[in-house]
This record gives C-alpha cells, sequence and structure tokens, in this order.
C-alpha cells in the first residue's frame, strides 16, 4: 500500500516551524545573556562592511581627541593615533590622509548641527545657539579638543567659516522678501560670528562656566537688540524695481 504523501510534508513543514522557533529563542536569549549577540550554535554574524567603516572610523577620531587631550595637537603624529586606535598603518590611510582631515570629519560631524534647511527653519533667529551648546555639554572632550586652547588653529579657523556661512543665510533669510541687505551685513556676521565663538571657546575649556541654556541666554543678550534694530530699519527699505523691458 502506497502511503500518501500529503503528512510527510505536513510532519516536514511542523518540523521546521519547530526548528525556526528554536533558532529563534536561541537569538533573543544570546542577546539578553549579552554572551554572544549574533551567534547560533558558536556561529559569529558577520560584520557589515558600513558598520566595520564607522566603528573604525570612530575609533580613530576618538583615539585623537585623546591624544590632543594628553599632548596638545600640533605635538599628535599619525602613529600615535594609529597606537592609539589600535589599528593598522594601511587601515588608517584607508580612511584618512592625515591627522587634520580625521579633525576635520569631528568637525564636519558637528556642524551638521548648524545646517537647517530654510523648510525647517526656525522662526528664532539663530535657533542653532542652544542645540550646539546642549551637544557639546553631553560631548565635552570632543568639545575641548576642537575648540580648546590645545586643539588645532585650522579648525578654529574653518569653524569660524561654516559658522560665518550660517549666521549669514539666517540674516537674509530674517529679511523681508523685498528688503535689500543693509550695508553693514558683513560686519553683522563677523560681530555674531565672532561672539558665538568666542563662547564656544571659553565654555569648552572651562574659563566661562553655565548650562547650555544659561550660555544660549548670554550670547542672545548680546548680539540679539542690535540686530533687530538693523533689520526692522533694512526692512523699511525696498530692493530698487528692474525695468521692464
Amino acid at each position: 500500500m502506497v502511503l500518501p504523501l500529503f503528512p510527510h510534508r505536513l510532519f516536514g513543514y511542523e518540523w521546521s516551524v519547530h526548528q525556526r522557533e528554536v533558532v529563534n529563542n536561541q537569538i533573543h536569549q544570546a542577546v539578553l545573556n549579552r554572551t554572544g549577540a549574533g551567534k547560533v550554535f558558536g556561529a559569529q554574524e558577520r560584520e557589515s562592511p558600513d558598520r566595520r567603516v564607522r566603528r573604525t572610523r570612530r575609533l580613530i577620531r576618538q583615539a585623537l581627541v585623546e591624544l590632543i587631550l594628553s599632548k596638545g595637537y600640533e605635538a599628535v603624529t599619525v602613529t600615535d593615533i594609529i597606537n592609539r586606535a589600535d589599528v593598522g598603518r594601511s587601515t588608517f590611510y584607508a580612511h584618512f590622509t592625515d591627522k587634520q582631515e580625521v579633525l576635520f570629519s569631528s568637525l564636519d560631524e558637528l556642524s551638521e548641527l548648524l545646517r537647517f534647511t530654510p523648510g525647517y527653519r526656525s522662526e528664532t533667529l539663530f535657533s542653532f545657539s542652544l542645540p550646539i551648546f546642549e551637544h557639546l555639554q553631553e560631548q565635552r572632550r570632543l568639545a575641548q579638543a576642537l575648540l580648546g586652547r590645545r586643539g588645532s588653529i585650522a579648525v578654529g579657523t574653518r569653524g569660524e567659516q561654516i559658522m560665518a556661512a550660517v549666521v549669514r543665510d539666517e540674516l537674509l533669510a530674517a529679511l523681508p522678501g523685498k528688503a535689500t541687505p543693509p550695508a553693514s551685513l558683513d560686519m553683522m556676521v563677523t560681530c555674531v560670528t565672532g561672539a558665538f565663538m568666542a563662547l564656544l571657546r571659553r565654555w569648552a575649556d572651562g574659563e566661562l562656566t553655565g548650562t547650555p541654556a544659561e550660555m544660549d541666554a548670554a550670547f542672545r543678550a548680546v548680539v540679539l537688540p542690535g540686530l533687530e534694530a538693523v533689520l526692522a530699519a533694512a526692512a523699511t527699505t525696498e530692493a530698487p524695481a528692474h525695468p521692464r523691458m
């Protein structure tokens, strides 16, 4: 007598479901116990290339931050970074060309907090101020390495350039559509940028104490009254209309 195939298929289906449940429970238990996340029957999950790249770059950046705080940026060599990060020389150069690029990569990440697209820009002028102070409060050692006295002059210069571009964009966006930018725009940008960067540097180095909210309030109290007066005067001046052809 030939037995029907259906029971065998059904049995195989039930067994495969049970097997999957067992494997899933093992994975779950491994994650909970932190004894082998991603491991099943002794096999380790392979790390994705993107994740490996991010981890390597993070180790190199962290190594440079620690070295800057201990001996100053100028005294740090690529070999120092390689040894501290525990990576190979070829690995370092696969990600960065030199120590300045490592430092700039950290600054570029920080600068993302300043980049608000016009569609998402807050109506409050210089709304970037508080988030920057809050971020640096959480990343105090990074702030000291980037902005403190042991950091790089090149980083300070680049930071001022990034800040000046953001400040200029915000001032122009605050003007009514047909208002002519004030002749003092460049001076306004320089004053605002200088005030903000000076506060950041002295706060990062511990020369000034205060919460992020207090630092933000001090910055606004200094720069906003004069700016608002200039912007109000500019709002009454419309750009000359172009003659129709």
